[in-house]
């Protein structure tokens, strides 16, 4: 090898070598993946909502529930409160029937999601826009002992508020809106509210961020989010969803743990990288050389007249003849498809008719064979004369009448 291609190779495995330690020591980028699920630590991760709420109801068992509510609601003695925080919640008909059913024995259901279409429970939202640019969102509770505090919120969400609400059985808790430059409300709606059924009641949120690792990192937002939970009884199990998660909760595969880990990602690009390097350098020096293997030679022709010889030396003319008309009985079968099991009149029209010879002629043909089947033995001549007669007939029948 060259000394110029040396440095070249040097060079270029030092530039591979400084990139790989570079992207494997800088910071990585925020994930705003809205995941709401308690294993992920991102910003719209619940990891911290979820050991959170252990501390907020110190005496009220918290179960994790990875079934969907058709399927764990199925016992009738399931009781609790039926917590759910997502992006989107989208529930078949039979299934939030039986959310229905849970709340009128009496339990509870605390959905918190952008945007609801229930129309069993008269429930409706749209989008809430404000015509100023330099808006500013606030949110606040309608409780005596929390109507005097408002919280704001940093990033750009959906915000959503009851359009349509079955006002005989709703109470409104929460309100949220943008404020001008000068703190004057400009926009607001509804967007909390306790919707009472049965023996239960569901309560309906449309800000889920509030439940995040970004909000309750907030020391001020904080406080709203531990408002929003008061709400909560504390005397129900409390029912944990994650099976309505847009984050998934189990590891799909193993490349996907090595690749959400940047050590082990870097190590594995490395390992690729030098496996790529060993194919070109290393695999090629030590191949060894392959051996030239002749292909079989074809022995047909070979042991045809093998086979003839020792017919011939025996001059036994007579099996020679019977072989070459079961031969061409089996000619008949594959290459006209006709069945030869029964020889007569409608048997010689048909093979005259697909090999294109006269009926007199197949029959004269098979007269043949009739008077060889009849004879002890044969001449040389009737057997060179059963084989013209036979090619000729093959020969019409691969290229017509000459």
């Amino acid at each position: 090898m060259k000394t110029s291609t040396k440095i070249y190779i040097g060079l270029l495995l030092f530039i591979l070598a400084g990139y790989s330690y570079y992207e494997s020591t800088k910071r990585p980028p925020v994930n705003w993946f809205e995941s709401y699920a308690a294993k992920d630590k991102i910003p719209y991760g619940t990891y911290i909502f979820k050991n959170e709420l252990e501390r907020l109801f110190p005496n009220t068992e918290v179960s994790t529930i990875e079934k969907p509510p058709y399927e764990y609601l199925e016992d009738p003695l399931v009781s609790g409160t039926y917590l759910f925080t997502n992006s989107r919640l989208q529930f078949g008909d039979e299934e939030f029937l039986r959310l229905m059913d849970f709340v009128q024995r009496g339990n509870e259901v605390f959905m918190s999601t952008h945007g609801m279409l229930i129309d069993t429970l008269g429930v409706k939202t749209v989008r809430l826009f404000s015509d100023e640019f330099s808006e500013k969102v606030f949110f606040k509770l309608q409780h005596p002992a929390f109507r005097n505090r408002e919280f704001s919120f940093d990033r750009d969400f959906n915000n959503q508020i009851f359009q349509k609400v079955d006002t005989t059985n709703t109470i409104v808790l929460g309100i949220t809106g943008y404020l001008d430059e000068s703190g004057n409300r400009v926009e607001e709606g509804i967007n909390f509210i306790k919707l009472k059924h049965g023996e239960g009641a569901f309560y309906l949120h449309t800000f889920p961020e509030a439940f995040t690792n970004y909000s309750i990192l907030e020391d001020d937002f904080r406080l709203h989010t531990e408002q929003l939970l008061s709400y909560i009884n504390p005397d129900n199990r409390i029912l944990w969803d994650t099976y309505y998660k847009n984050g998934k909760d189990r590891i799909a595969s193993p490349m996907h743990y090595v690749l959400t880990h940047a050590s082990l990602k870097w190590a594995y690009y490395t390992m690729l990288i030098g496996v790529f390097f060993f194919i070109i350098f290393e695999g090629k020096r030590k191949q060894r050389a392959i051996k030239i293997i002749e292909p079989l030679k074809n022995q047909t022709l070979a042991f045809t007249r093998t086979i003839a010889s020792m017919y011939f030396e025996t001059e036994d003319h007579k099996v020679i003849a019977e072989e070459k008309i079961t031969y061409f009985l089996d000619y008949i079968r594959n290459r006209l498809h006709i069945p030869t099991a029964t020889i007569n009149l409608s048997f010689y029209k048909f093979v005259a008719q697909r090999s294109q010879n006269s009926l007199e002629e197949t029959m004269s043909l098979f007269q043949l064979f009739d008077q060889i089947h009849a004879k002890n033995t044969i001449t040389e001549h009737e057997l060179m004369e059963l084989n013209k007669r036979i090619e000729n007939f093959k020969n019409t029948v691969e290229y017509g009448k000459q």
